[in-house]
């Protein structure tokens, strides 16, 4: 199949973008991004789509201002708006566990909503590629990850839009090479220090000379485990309104239904309610364990979730609760 039919096909299966739509492409003058815009680029007429790039230099190599460069020349080819900022020029200051990469993409991520907002945007494209929902999947299993973080990247995840998620990237790099289409290489996707790259490196090309069936085996297993998750939400969230009442303002849960489920469910209901309330949190096993030890102890009590944030039972209801900042007891 025609590498742009593909994507066209994947973007009309899973509703991607809507005729008319305004997109916001994240383009950091890489392979991935360069070609997501021209996929879109020829989607733009048939579609009457609004497209506008946007470029951040996280300031990170000395070299940076030589992608920015060539952003600007294919946009300016393509006649696509570009917005680039320096990493520097946002106003903000983020939380990360010390990971550049993590870094990097909560830059990015303000930057891309900043201009969603400001644009009025549908979405934001990425160019996330087949390899890239491999590396993703191993990176999470490594890190111990529950069967939600196994089912990888989404083609539609809030804001963020992946149309590339089936395509090779060794067909990414010969529709760019037989087109004489320029992009930046970016040296640090090739230093081993990162764990994204040890598995592009050194894990993928192990699997796939193991058995050359692997990436179609892999993403065959992951549309059943995506099929398994979301079975497993459409449960949760069914359970959830048998458990569930609003009250006093209040997204009121009855302790009693919900300890009756089991162990895996509770769980997942748990973090559905956090989710519905908008509640900041870390998925961790030892977080939901320790709200469950708390909605396992009698009386009427209080446990602080996150700074100003609580859950509060009183007999066989619970609920969470946010308090001002300046008024929240520690």
């Amino acid at each position: 199949m025609n590498i742009i039919k593909q994507i066209t096909t994947f973007i009309q299966k899973h509703n991607l973008i809507p005729d008319h739509a305004t997109i916001i492409i994240g383009l950091s003058g890489g392979p991935d991004s360069v070609f997501l815009t021209h996929v879109l680029n020829n989607l733009k007429q048939e579609k009457k789509l609004t497209l506008l790039a946007a470029h951040l230099n996280h300031e990170w190599r000395s070299n940076a201002h030589n992608d920015t460069a060539l952003c600007k020349t294919l946009c300016q080819q393509l006649n696509i708006p570009l917005i680039h900022k320096k990493a520097s020029d946002l106003a903000a200051s983020f939380n990360y566990n010390g990971s550049k990469e993590e870094l990097g993409r909560k830059l990015r991520r303000y930057f891309f909503e900043q201009l969603l907002q400001e644009y009025n945007a549908n979405v934001i494209a990425l160019g996330h590629h087949a390899q890239d929902q491999q590396e993703t999947f191993f990176m999470r299993m490594i890190r111990g990850a529950t069967l939600s973080g196994l089912t990888s990247m989404k083609p539609h995840d809030g804001f963020y839009i992946r149309p590339l998620l089936t395509v090779n990237k060794l067909d990414i790099m010969h529709y760019l090479n037989a087109n004489t289409i320029p992009f930046c290489i970016d040296p640090t996707n090739q230093e081993e220090i990162y764990l994204r790259n040890k598995i592009r490196r050194q894990v993928l090309p192990t699997l796939e000379q193991c058995d050359q069936r692997f990436a179609h085996n892999f993403s065959r297993m992951l549309n059943n485990l995506q099929e398994t998750e979301y079975y497993l939400n459409t449960l949760t969230q069914e359970q959830f309104k048998i458990i569930a009442t609003a009250s006093n303002g209040f997204l009121e849960i009855n302790n009693t239904l919900l300890l009756k489920q089991s162990l895996f469910l509770q769980k997942r209901l748990i973090m559905h309610w956090l989710i519905q309330e908008k509640a900041p949190f870390t998925p961790t096993e030892s977080f939901l364990d320790e709200i469950l030890e708390f909605l396992q102890q009698p009386g009427s009590k209080e446990h602080r979730l996150h700074q100003a944030w609580s859950i509060i039972k009183q007999k066989n209801n619970v609920y969470i609760k946010k308090y001002p900042v300046s008024t929240h007891l520690t």
